[in-house]
């Protein structure tokens, strides 16, 4: 089968589009027939963290197409069924943190910028009606990263001030839409005068400059819920703006791991640090009866064929994006 498989040197060096064999269904897998695929930010730190001696990988966490065969005791899916991938293996229920067994499909496992994938049945989960074959492909991860983020961890409210910082990528457009249909009050913020206008077409109420005084934007007005995907470059500056009380969830250091807090100010102002990342089956459940109820679409970026990676890759790489990158793999 064709794929995008990464193997020796690190970083995009080892990322190679060629032939891979398949992979033979066992008890309780499926294969799919992959149509679609979609980027995340987690396939660039792949490059960086599989072994320079291990096997080919397969890259890729999200993926949508038919089930093509079905191993011994599957019963969920049947050969035929269009379903997109739960990139989350092993972590069924809603519980606070995922289990010790949890992975994610595209490491340690091959992942879905490829020709066909194998995988437990159970990660198999029908394709919303309401949604293209991209826009499919493009949603379990970040979706499923939003919706945690801000229902389960973040226990968002009608009426909320809820500020996403750095607008751009995949998750940010779900927080911003998932807030809105919420019935939040939402600000966005971003270096570019292109995503902030288009932030708000999408439906935020406040665009702010991310190099600007935020305090002076929101004319002094405190968030309850902070969702936070960039890391150190925007951290204190968010926090300057949560509400006594009010809650910061984190799930991302694109900008930096590492923060320095007044721990001060944090205790006086009974505010809460909550880290969030992926969800469960469960929750992905959630998702999608949230979505198909407000009738909400990923926000498509470019979709790219998958011969075409370097140059999804580099998009992302650069921050260029708003909204999801996908990979079209097959017309069937």
């Amino acid at each position: 089968m064709k794929a995008v498989y990464h193997k020796g040197p690190k970083g995009m060096e080892g990322l190679t589009y060629g032939d891979l064999d398949h992979a033979q269904v066992q008890a309780g897998e499926v294969r799919i027939k992959l149509k679609t695929a979609g980027l995340n930010h987690r396939d660039l730190f792949v490059l960086t963290r599989h072994g320079e001696e291990d096997p080919a990988l397969v890259v890729g966490s999200d993926g949508a197409g038919i089930v093509e065969e079905t191993g011994e005791g599957v019963t969920n899916v049947q050969k035929g069924d269009e379903v997109i991938i739960n990139p989350g293996i092993n972590w069924k229920h809603n519980t606070d943190a995922p289990p010790p067994e949890f992975d994610i499909v595209g490491l340690p496992g091959h992942g879905t910028f490829a020709e066909s994938i194998v995988l437990p049945a159970e990660n198999a989960v029908k394709k919303p009606d309401h949604l293209s074959w991209e826009e499919s492909g493009v949603l379990a991860l970040a979706g499923l990263t939003a919706y945690r983020a801000l229902f389960t961890r973040g226990q968002i409210k009608e009426g909320m001030n809820v500020l996403i910082p750095g607008i751009g990528s995949g998750v940010a457009t779900f927080l911003l839409q998932f807030a809105k249909a919420a019935g939040a009050t939402v600000y966005v913020t971003s270096r570019s005068e292109e995503k902030r206008k288009k932030a708000l077409e999408l439906g935020a109420d406040y665009a702010i400059d991310s190099e600007g005084d935020w305090e002076e934007a929101v004319d002094g007005t405190k968030m309850d819920l902070v969702i936070e995907c960039v890391g150190a470059a925007t951290f204190n500056k968010s926090l300057k703006q949560l509400r006594k009380g009010g809650t910061i969830v984190t799930f991302g250091a694109s900008a930096g791991d590492e923060v320095t807090i007044n721990l001060r100010d944090f205790f006086y102002g009974q505010q809460n640090l909550l880290g969030s990342t992926m969800g469960s089956a469960e929750e992905l459940n959630e998702m999608i009866a949230f979505i198909e109820k407000h009738n909400i679409h990923p926000v498509m970026d470019k979709v790219y064929k998958l011969e075409d990676y370097e140059q999804a890759f580099e998009r992302i790489e650069k921050a260029e994006q708003l909204g999801k990158v996908g990979f079209n793999i097959s017309s069937f």
